[in-house]
Formats: structure tokens, C-alpha cells, sequence
């Protein structure tokens, strides 16, 4: 018997990157780059770390100059979600609440601190999760961060839920099986579970 089930947000619980890459061109020409990016290349680079995906997108840019774009970035992707929000996977919500009538939730994600809190306010799923914690909070990333949030929730047998292979690098360094959400944005071999769609985790037999 698990106790508590952690998950991931972008391709796992809702999908932000039509919006999202709104704001990031925004950033982009504010700052006088020629880069654009498209919610079909954020959904490649999604996952992995804030820093590493800023250098993929501008390879060419100084320290300083990438510095200048991280916080414009932080900035317009937030209000471009106020405004518009994300699109939550089929039956998320349904999903997560009969979940929590069982397990306890949390989130864990290589995000900004503030993007987990807006997430949560925007779905109104803030009553669901237990705690959350990433890389924005805490200073390290996702590996470690499944380890904190273990260590302060007193967790012995808990699963990720997850869409990357980043997700699945990270469960192995934490040492917690994964769940693999196939229709979110990435690939993975070999993870403990496979689902199809947010309800089959109501099926899996923990």
C-alpha cells in the first residue's frame, strides 16, 4: 500500500505551452532576441531545468543577457497564464479527487517558485495537494526534491507520476517507482506503470 502519490504538472496535469510560449516571445522580443519559440518545442524542453531550457532556446546569448530574459520570462509566462490558464487533461480533476480520498498528493516539478501555487489556484485543486516543492523553492532539482518532500511528509512507499524520461531519471535517483502518463509530452522505457489517459491511475493496483 502506497501512501502518497507525487506529480508532475505540465504534460501530467494540465498543458500550458501554447500559452506559455506567448509569453516566452514576448520576453524574447523585449529583450531584442530573434529566437521564438513554439509550444511544439516547449513541449521537447519541458522538464527539464529552467537554466538548461533558457540555454537550448538562447545558445548564442551571454550569462548577462540570459539573465536579463530569465526574470521578463518568469514574468509574462505568469500573467499569460492568469489570463488565458492551461488546458487540464481529460477528467484531471475528477481524477485527483477521488485519488485524495485515498492517498495524500503533492506536486513536485522543475518550475519557478510561485508556478505550482498558480496552478493550483487557477484549477482550485489548492484543497488536494498536501505539499509541493521545486527547484524555485529549494534550490535543487527534481531527484532531490522528491527526496525532500519524502523526507518532511514522513513518506516510506510512494509513487511519481510523470511524462518525461527526465521524470524517469529523476524517480530512479529518488528511488521511487514511476507512473507514466503516455499522453503527456515525452517517452519513457520500462516505467512501473503505464496509463493512457489521468483516470486509469484510478485502476492501477498500488
Amino acid at each position: 500500500m502506497i501512501d502518497g502519490i507525487i506529480f508532475d504538472v505540465d504534460g501530467t496535469l494540465w498543458d500550458t505551452t501554447e500559452v506559455v510560449a506567448k509569453g516566452w516571445n514576448k520576453a524574447l522580443a523585449e529583450c531584442g532576441f530573434e529566437e521564438r519559440v513554439t509550444a511544439d518545442r516547449l513541449k521537447g524542453l519541458f522538464g527539464l531545468p529552467m537554466e538548461t531550457i533558457i540555454e537550448d532556446i538562447l545558445p548564442n546569448a551571454s550569462d548577462a543577457e540570459r539573465a536579463k530574459f530569465k526574470p521578463l520570462c518568469y514574468s509574462y509566462e505568469e500573467a499569460a497564464i492568469e489570463e488565458e490558464s492551461g488546458r487540464l487533461y481529460p477528467e484531471i480533476g475528477e481524477t485527483l479527487t477521488e485519488l485524495a480520498k485515498k492517498y495524500k498528493l503533492f506536486i513536485v516539478s522543475n518550475c519557478q517558485a510561485g508556478y505550482i501555487e498558480l496552478f493550483t489556484k487557477k484549477c482550485g485543486f489548492e484543497k488536494l495537494f498536501a505539499d509541493h516543492l521545486c527547484p524555485g523553492d529549494t534550490g535543487v532539482h527534481k531527484a532531490e526534491n522528491i527526496k525532500l518532500i519524502m523526507q518532511r511528509n514522513n513518506l516510506k512507499n510512494c509513487v511519481y507520476v510523470g511524462d518525461t524520461s527526465m521524470d524517469f531519471e529523476a524517480c530512479q535517483k529518488a528511488g521511487v517507482p514511476m507512473v507514466f502518463a503516455g499522453y503527456g509530452f515525452g517517452k519513457v522505457e520500462n516505467p512501473a506503470w503505464k496509463i493512457a489517459q489521468p483516470a486509469d491511475l484510478l485502476n492501477i493496483q498500488f
